[in-house]
């Protein structure tokens, strides 16, 4: 089963950073080809109006806090359906350790051991239903998790970016990002982080 912290690091902007980056590299493909226009007629090249930003998603999970919030209840549920099955895998080895004591003991029949035998066997088969089941609808959850931060951060980008001053805003996360070098001065981490947690604020508020 993934764990919290894989699932966040897989799927919480994975696609952001790669479909943004593989944009940036076109848009600097016609950028380029623009400049080599303006350079044969003889007209001046200017960069000023092209400005990229990024955001540390390290960060952000760290203080966003419906983040923190809705990842504590997913490991909590989590932790729910470990407990739950392991509880029942004990109570089924307790039963095989019964069975096994009895039929050692010779004290009961053929006929009852055979069918002590496909009872453990259905409740076995039973349990490894019950565990995937859980397990799916954990990942559902997980899923849904993922879709909801990506609409959340989508959503606040598009109005933070209204103005369009900036052209292309990154994700960034240490040791698993496409971006080779960052200047902190295009760094908008706390000041999206601020405007998250207002949203949700408000959100929260109003219900």
């Amino acid at each position: 089963m993934r764990t919290t912290k894989q699932f966040v690091k897989s799927g919480l902007l994975a696609v952001l950073t790669a479909g943004t980056f593989m944009a940036c590299q076109q848009s600097n493909k016609q950028a380029n080809s623009g400049e080599a226009a303006a350079a044969k007629d003889g007209g001046a090249v200017s960069n000023s109006s092209f400005i990229i930003a990024y955001v540390d998603i390290d960060t952000v999970e760290a203080h966003y806090d419906y983040f923190k919030e809705k990842k504590a209840e997913l490991e909590k549920k989590q932790q729910a359906i470990d407990n739950e099955l392991n509880a029942n895998v004990r109570a089924l080895q307790n039963e095989a350790a019964d069975f096994q004591r009895r039929a050692q003991s010779s004290s009961m029949t053929q006929a009852e051991g055979e069918a002590t035998q496909r009872a453990l066997y259905n409740k076995q088969q039973q349990l490894e239903g019950k565990a995937q089941n859980m397990r799916s609808q954990y990942a559902e959850q997980e899923n849904k998790f993922n879709e909801e931060l990506q609409k959340r951060l989508n959503d606040f980008l598009e109005k933070f970016n209204a103005d369009k001053r900036y052209a292309f805003i990154l994700s960034y996360r240490t040791g698993a990002s496409n971006v080779l070098y960052k200047d902190p001065k295009y760094d908008i981490t706390n000041e999206v982080i601020k405007g998250l947690n207002e949203a949700n604020k408000t959100a929260t508020e109003k219900k």
